[in-house]
């Protein structure tokens, strides 16, 4: 399959709640990224989708824009959006704009990580001030550690 099914079979099997299909896109050894619950790889996908985006929320939408690849890396923009099932914000609908960078291999995911302005998201979901600012904290964190991102500390 190319880099343009690929990502939209993986996207819209999440959106259904298939686990085993989104599992199906990626290589034996091949890690997804979220960016809200964190890395998963092997069968902890099917967990993920199944046990973790479709518990706290549903009515998903997930729209791939641009995907381009040269055959060993693809990126697609995405717009992304859910109705939260959490207490906190009930019914309230959600959503966030990101960038998909994926490491290919035999035409699958060897790895689907995303860049996301996921505070829209979390603000949403009614979290406290200081819960955004911690999780702030952890995506700057995160991009400071990136090896590309070495010489920019």
């Amino acid at each position: 399959m190319d880099f343009p099914g690929l990502i939209i079979e993986m996207t819209q099997a999440a959106v259904r709640g298939d686990g085993r299909a989104v599992r199906a896109c990626f290589t034996p050894d091949g890690v997804y990224h979220d960016c809200f619950y964190g890395a998963f790889s092997g069968e902890s996908i099917i967990e993920m989708v199944e046990e973790r985006f479709h518990r706290d929320a549903c009515n998903f939408i997930w729209d791939i824009h641009a995907p381009v690849s040269d055959g060993q890396i693809g990126y697609a923009r995405y717009v992304f959006s859910y109705e939260i099932r959490q207490p906190q914000a009930l019914g309230r609908r959600a959503g966030f704009e990101g960038v998909a960078i994926c490491e290919l291999r035999d035409r699958k995911f060897a790895s689907y990580r995303e860049v996301a302005n996921s505070l829209v998201g979390f603000q949403a979901l009614g979290f406290a001030p200081e819960r955004l600012a911690r999780r702030a904290e952890r995506e700057a964190e995160a991009f400071f550690a990136l090896p590309e991102a070495i010489h920019h500390r």
